[in-house]
């Protein structure tokens, strides 16, 4: 049965937990990051969910695919200040491999229901 809204799909519920862990893990990055990396990772994160939930309720498939490619991209920004999180010392190489993980996860899942758009399969991913 098709979702009835974004927060239906298995992939905006992944990318969902993804942010919560995001913004769970720089809590504890310094002060003096606050307006710096911390607002651009966690700003990328929820760009992440945003765009999967506007290109959800787009009705042609070059809008879908729009806002799902600009959450992918998103979602690459995020691996890159995960990079630079750990380079800085704010995590550690499990903290990065773990977050980096769920985002290959997320890539794959966006991903697929980019092709089931373009094959006009209109199904979602179960939870």
């Amino acid at each position: 049965m098709p979702s009835q809204s974004f927060e239906q799909l298995a992939v905006w519920q992944k990318a969902h937990q993804y942010v919560l862990d995001i913004y769970k893990i720089t809590k504890d990055y310094p002060k003096e990051e606050i307006f710096g990396l911390v607002n651009q990772l966690r700003r990328a994160a929820s760009s992440i969910t945003a765009n999967i939930a506007e290109g959800y309720v787009r009705i042609g498939k070059k809008e879908k695919l729009r806002f799902f490619n600009i959450s992918q991209g998103s979602l690459e920004e995020t691996r890159n200040f995960l990079i630079l999180s750990k380079d800085m010392g704010y995590i550690n190489s499990e903290q990065k491999d773990i977050l980096y993980s769920q985002a290959s996860e997320i890539s794959r899942m966006l991903n697929a229901y980019c092709k089931s758009v373009l094959n006009n399969i209109v199904t979602e991913f179960p939870t």
